[in-house]
């Protein structure tokens, strides 16, 4: 398994012919619009509404919230993704002319409209399905969904390729590098570097780790993200899924890409080259600016995020990550060398050991041993098919919650 063509997939190499093709208005889908790279999303939008204007928005349950951004951003089609609240989502939006649908087969439908750009936002694996479908109509995707290259990233960038759309990074990590790094001369690439905040245990000792809350470890000390995110901030699992998505996204070996711990998330990530010089991206840790940058690509638009003062933050420090408190990066780098079905039960055993430390099941240091235990018992070959990669992530998923205990 490997990505070293999948560069040349993501922007179209003639900038000119790309922003010539760009209409007065471009026409955006969100794939899960409710959650925060959703919002972040509707935000730019509704500042820019003579560049864009909304055409499908979904979520997962929460109807009230989806029907009241339907109505503000006067999208052509809301669809909740739970099929047995369909009546709720139609009643809400009644006298609206905003058409109503419900269910997986929906939220592939929407995603294959019209839109000339789909916000892939969905958390998880359930966002492969309406992912892959726009990638297969060609269209503009900003992938926030980590996930479908973790699961599937040898069918994504192959399909990328076949049927000719752009695959727009929107990590703020992968949207460093994908603004750094030189695709004419990948072969000048020594590596890349992801950056981690490091999250709000990063100094915390093992004794101290294994008695958190779940309400600690949602509260990242830079970003606004969801729990499920925010927790694999706290484990550093987000960094290891980072790394397998980089590895599909970008023309390096496994080898090339590596983590360093830097806590004020100024600076995204970096590209080094094999000269010497290491370019990186900076910012301020707001999502709205690689959304941003995406959203308009390949021209840029205005964003509120907040001005990057050097001068007033004084310093920028970097350490290199504990391979001891956090064994997710281990395990995800284990992971991606392997690779077949490796990465899939990766992803597979962390939604299920995440979702029962929110829900109070096991301990914060319960999550890694029970992923390391789930890599051990499952040896599957490469799934190449969507249908084998949904299949290995249900057999993960049940093996995994028996060894919750």
């Amino acid at each position: 398994m490997s990505a070293t063509a999948g560069i040349a997939s993501l922007p179209h190499p003639n900038r000119d012919a790309a922003i010539a093709a760009i209409g007065p208005q471009k026409s955006v889908t969100i794939l899960g619009a409710t959650g925060s790279i959703g919002l972040n999303t509707l935000d730019l939008v509704s500042r820019h509404t003579d560049r864009f204007r909304i055409d499908a928005l979904t979520a997962n349950t929460n109807v009230a919230e989806l029907a009241a951004l339907a109505r503000r951003h006067g999208a052509r089609l809301a669809v909740i993704a739970d099929p047995a609240l369909y009546g709720d989502l139609r009643d809400a939006l009644a006298g609206s002319g905003i058409d109503a649908a419900a269910g997986p087969e929906a939220l592939v439908e929407a995603a294959s409209g019209p839109s000339d750009f789909v916000m892939a936002g969905i958390v998880g694996a359930a966002g492969l399905a309406p992912t892959l479908a726009a990638i297969r109509r060609g269209a503009d995707v900003g992938l926030a969904n980590k996930e479908c290259l973790v699961c599937a990233g040898d069918i994504v960038m192959r399909d990328v390729r076949r049927f000719g759309g752009t695959l727009l990074p929107v990590d703020s990590e992968h949207n460093a590098i994908f603004q750094v790094f030189d695709r004419d001369r990948a072969q000048a690439v020594r590596r890349i570097v992801l950056t981690a905040s490091g999250g709000p245990f990063l100094d915390l000792g093992m004794e101290q780790m294994a008695h958190v809350t779940p309400s600690e470890a949602v509260a990242h000390p830079n970003w606004s993200m969801g729990a499920k995110i925010s927790v694999d901030s706290a484990t550093m699992m987000n960094k290891g899924l980072e790394m397998i998505e980089a590895w599909h996204l970008f023309p390096v070996a496994d080898h090339q890409i590596d983590v360093l711990v830097h806590p004020q998330s100024v600076i995204h990530s970096m590209v080094e080259y094999v000269d010497g010089s290491t370019l990186a991206q900076l910012g301020s840790p707001d999502m709205r600016t690689p959304i941003a940058s995406c959203l308009a690509w390949p021209e840029r638009i205005t964003a509120p995020s907040p001005r990057l003062d050097l001068a007033t933050l004084g310093q920028l420090t970097f350490q290199a990550p504990d391979p001891v408190r956090f064994p997710a990066l281990r395990l995800a780098r284990a992971a991606m060398e392997a690779g077949k079905g490796a990465p899939t039960v990766l992803n597979a055993a962390n939604e299920v050991t995440v979702a029962a430390f929110l829900a109070g099941r096991i301990g914060f240091l319960r999550i890694a041993e029970i992923v390391e235990a789930a890599l051990e018992m499952i040896d599957s070959g490469a799934p190449d098919t969507i249908e084998a990669v949904m299949a290995l992530d249900a057999e993960t998923r049940v093996r995994t919650v028996a060894l919750l205990g």
